[in-house]
């Protein structure tokens, strides 16, 4: 059975998130974060002490937004993947990658140096320079859903929905989405009220 290595709406709730659009069983282990500090023992499974670990039998991933591609392409057909063939092949790469370099990551810094960091550490240059990093990148996203377009590529729900959706979870924990343009703000709504994405929630709250 595939297990999660995974953490309360971090990076990791990506591959949660993919493995319950999936319908596929797992043994999730829900950890404080950061766990390389509040669960030590942890690096015994990846010593990088990042999260998420997907451990599927021998293969061992950790980029939050390579596992739902490896899920969606392993476990398919599904409509979750776009395949070769399709016109939109690139575009559902290019979302899935996009998603995390650079839409998450501006986050983790502004996340990093206005929450984790001790006070004496703390860096608001830093944190302002990335959310604007953040909001000038978040304008593509709305370039992307201004002709009406319900879903990023290929006229369906996918995971590189799964993946960017997520940079906008990580943005409303932040308090970023002051900065949603509507048609973000209705992407927003429209992904998370999947039951995929509300199991998703449920199941990271009870284990």
């Amino acid at each position: 059975m595939i297990e999660l290595y995974h953490c309360r709406d971090a990076r990791s709730f990506r591959a949660l998130w993919a493995l319950e659009e999936l319908g596929l069983p797992y043994t999730l282990h829900t950890m404080p974060f950061p766990p390389r500090f509040a669960v030590p023992e942890y690096l015994a499974q990846n010593p990088l002490g990042t999260i998420p670990l997907m451990v599927d039998g021998t293969t061992r991933m950790t980029e939050s937004s390579a596992i739902p591609q490896y899920l969606a392409t392993r476990y398919g057909p599904t409509p979750l993947a776009v395949s070769p063939e399709e016109p939109d092949y690139g575009l559902w790469l290019d979302w899935m990658h996009r998603s995390e370099a650079t839409l998450t990551f501006p986050q983790t810094i502004v996340l990093r140096y206005t929450r984790f960091e001790p006070d004496e550490r703390k860096l608001q240059q830093a944190a302002d320079d990335y959310t604007q990093w953040f909001f000038s990148r978040l304008k593509h996203l709305t370039r992307a859903l201004e002709d009406g377009r319900e879903w990023l590529c290929a006229g369906r729900f996918t995971m590189a929905d799964v993946c960017t959706a997520y940079a906008l979870l990580l943005a409303k924990d932040l308090g970023l989405d002051y900065k949603f343009s509507p048609e973000i703000a209705a992407y927003w709504e429209r992904a998370s009220a999947r039951p995929a994405f509300l199991a998703a929630k449920v199941a990271q709250q009870a284990s």
